[in-house]
């Protein structure tokens, strides 16, 4: 690998923790573009070239992981959750997880079971692959 690739690795690392730290606060392109010292047009490309999805989806992934397990742990609304994790709209935060999951918030919490299991497992287990 050249010198360069691996700058260019780096940038997008150092942008993909900012969104895996900071997920529930207004992240958009522009800022994380400004993390990874590039162009917002070069910043959208090499992100998904580099982790096969756009920063846009990775970090709605991101956040309904977090939502994935406060609905199973804690018995806090639908909504709180969802401004919790970083959505403005409970309707968003519902069609974005019903897109990634492949059911409704509600559904998943019915049929989620707590598991007294390692964490590493459960998010392994229970990680969205859209």
């Amino acid at each position: 690998m050249s010198r360069a690739a691996e700058e260019t690795n780096r940038r997008m690392l150092r942008a993909r923790d900012v969104m895996d730290r900071d997920y529930a606060q207004p992240l958009d392109v522009p800022a994380l573009a400004r993390v990874a010292h590039v162009s917002q047009a070069h910043f959208t490309r090499t992100f998904r070239a580099t982790f096969g999805e756009t920063p846009h989806r990775y970090l709605q992934r991101r956040r309904v992981e977090r939502a994935m397990f406060l609905l199973r742990e804690t018995d806090r609304s639908v909504t709180d959750i969802s401004f919790e994790v970083g959505f403005s709209s409970p309707g968003t935060f519902s069609r974005t997880f019903r897109d990634i999951v492949g059911r409704s918030p509600r559904t998943y919490r019915k049929e989620a079971v707590a598991v007294a299991v390692p964490t590493c497992f459960t998010m392994t287990w229970t990680r969205p692959h859209a």
